[in-house]
């Protein structure tokens, strides 16, 4: 697709908070982070997350209905739950971005929680909200909103994060959650679905961290049927035959961003297992359709970091060196 080029380097959005965060305050932690990304030469910039608690905060901050309870769920997350249906109390991730963009030249990118995602983890029968269906449906329209809003402040490149459905695609699909998967695909379609755009905006989903063991085919193209985001961000640091079929299945008008350095272990890639992987991917895909990034988050959730910020720094260099192996220095 045509603007590709302008988002080679990417990252999904959190950093780690800086030991000083407390004390330097929000603003200037993301003004110190945008400088950051700037001199790594990324081709994207985010406030980090720096304003949030976790992935999910941007919804359960600015939205109402929503209740966290005492429980800890199995991915480590507090467990917030649905006792009516979402409204939002204003925009959710817009104000950040407009502080972005008067920051840098560089279009800011903004990272949200899909709407399936929110509804499979909070739907709970009995406190108010009569399907996680219903649920999905009243978030899609929220971030769908947001979506258009955060366009119109310049945002350029947009992710959806729902880490659920790469286990959906397994030959053993996981739970789902409260939601069946068809219902997932359907509420995440009408999130990412703009009517107008203007050239380069890009909307993105990363539908998991991991890849299943083995792909269930059919299953990934209703995925990629369904939902029909420009750009879709997938794990490929461990250079499984999963992850290439992931790859291999995406529609050729669709582009693909490869997660190619482990965000959750400190040792560096060799870059020529990484050049082999994505060459391997160059024998059925064209090389300008793509990007690429760390394989996830460095710190979706504020005070479990994956990596120190050193060994963070010297991930996303990483990044940027493979990008320019790729395609040279013109981004």
């Amino acid at each position: 697709m045509a603007d590709t080029f302008n988002y080679r380097i990417d990252h999904h959005g959190s950093l780690v908070r800086p030991a000083e965060l407390a004390t330097v305050g929000v603003e200037q932690a993301v003004k110190d982070a945008v400088g950051f990304q700037r001199k790594l030469r990324s081709t994207v910039v985010t406030d980090g997350d720096f304003p949030r608690e976790d992935f999910r905060s941007a919804v359960f901050d600015g939205v109402s209905g929503f209740r966290r309870t005492d429980e800890v769920g199995p991915d480590g997350l507090a467990r917030w739950v649905a006792e009516s249906l979402p409204k939002a109390n204003g925009p959710l991730l817009a104000d950040w971005a407009e502080r972005l963009a008067e920051l840098t030249i560089i279009a800011p990118k903004a990272s949200l929680p899909s709407p399936a995602y929110l509804a499979a983890t909070t739907f709970q029968a009995g406190l108010g909200v009569s399907s996680a269906c219903e649920l999905g449906e009243a978030l899609a329209e929220i971030i769908q909103a947001e979506i258009e809003l955060l366009v119109s402040k310049g945002v350029r490149l947009i992710q959806l994060n729902n880490p659920l459905l790469l286990g959906q695609l397994g030959t053993d699909p996981t739970n789902p959650g409260a939601l069946s998967f068809e219902d997932a695909l359907a509420v995440d379609a009408s999130a990412v679905r703009l009517d107008e755009r203007p050239e380069g905006v890009r909307i993105g989903v990363a539908p998991g961290w991991v890849a299943p063991t083995a792909v269930d085919w059919s299953r990934t193209e209703q995925l990629y049927g369904t939902i029909t985001a420009d750009r879709w961000i997938l794990p490929f640091d461990q250079g499984t035959p999963a992850e290439l079929a992931l790859v291999r299945a995406l529609p050729e008008n669709r582009d693909f961003c490869l997660g190619v350095v482990d965000a959750t272990v400190p040792e560096l890639e060799d870059i020529d297992t990484v050049m082999e992987r994505i060459d391997g991917v160059g024998e059925f895909k064209d090389l300008e359709d793509g990007a690429v990034s760390p394989s996830r988050g460095f710190a979706d959730v504020a005070s479990r970091p994956l990596l120190t910020v050193e060994d963070q720094r010297k991930k996303l260099v990483l990044v940027e060196t493979i990008a320019r192996y790729c395609w040279g220095n013109e981004f």
